[in-house]
């Protein structure tokens, strides 16, 4: 069995998904107005010139000693219920074209992140992919985040938990797909077979460039009600794989030619 990996921000969405709820923080009460600046300075930083170990380890450490004394299920239904309006307008189209290409090529779609669970497992479930790897937060007996990590979906670590899942699914990794735009997601690129560099940061096309990797450049937001009609706060997978295969339907060609090349046949 084959599967496709996906890293999440700057990948399937273009921008760090925690930044993205920034406001619906700010409306739950979670955050202020001055972290909401900072972060916005953060993405921008993070947009152009990418993010190297030392970056990211600063903004794990800001965000588990800004996110202590949450509590877990507030923020779940914070995400729950803004999850469509927050994420959906900034969803690359090429990504949802890839998932349904693979999902037709019978392949199983993974979402692999270094985002909190909290985000990305409904995520999965508004795109309609087999499951996700990505960060844990300790949690305590009330119910609030400690501040601490449990797992923390970076670098060898989501290489490893993709080995595992493979190891208990069944899963060909040497046959797989994965895709990522960070220097930070090579272990996860060179645990398949066919990695490829996606909107790639400096370091990582520069790899890329040496190893022969494919390339892809994703630039087209796509908004799914705005394709299947709808307007609830939540999305059914099967309205996700509608949307995606109407999207298909509307670039034919393109998409046949994308098939072909992920069977290995002549466009």
């Amino acid at each position: 069995m084959e599967a496709a990996f996906f890293d999440l921000d700057k990948t399937v969405i273009d921008r760090a998904s925690i930044a993205a709820f920034g406001r619906p923080f700010l409306k739950g009460g979670l955050i202020n107005r001055r972290i909401v600046a900072r972060a916005a300075i953060s993405q921008l930083i993070y947009l152009y010139f990418g993010a190297d170990e030392e970056r990211l380890v600063r903004v794990r450490e800001s965000m588990l000693a800004l996110t202590k004394g949450w509590d877990r299920a507030q923020v779940r239904q914070i995400v729950r219920e803004t999850m469509l309006q927050t994420m959906e307008p900034i969803m690359y189209a090429e990504a949802l074209e890839l998932m349904e290409l693979h999902r037709a090529a019978g392949h199983r779609v993974y979402l692999v992140s270094a985002s909190p669970e909290e985000i990305v497992l409904p995520l999965a479930d508004l795109l309609g992919v087999d499951g996700a790897i990505c960060s844990r937060g300790e949690v305590d007996e009330q119910g609030c985040y400690t501040g601490r990590m449990a797992f923390y979906a970076y670098g060898d670590s989501k290489a490893t938990a993709m080995r595992e899942l493979a190891e208990r699914t069944g899963l060909d990794l040497a046959a797989s797909s994965a895709y990522s735009d960070s220097a930070t997601d090579l272990p996860m690129l060179e645990a398949v077979g066919r990695p490829v560099a996606v909107n790639p940061d400096r370091a990582l096309a520069k790899v890329a460039r040496e190893r022969g990797w494919e390339v892809r450049n994703f630039i087209k937001p796509i908004r799914l009600r705005d394709r299947v009609g709808r307007t609830t706060p939540v999305v059914t997978t099967s309205l996700a794989v509608a949307g995606a295969a109407l999207i298909l339907w509307r670039r034919g060609l393109r998409g046949r030619h994308a098939a072909a090349r992920l069977a290995g046949r002549p466009a």
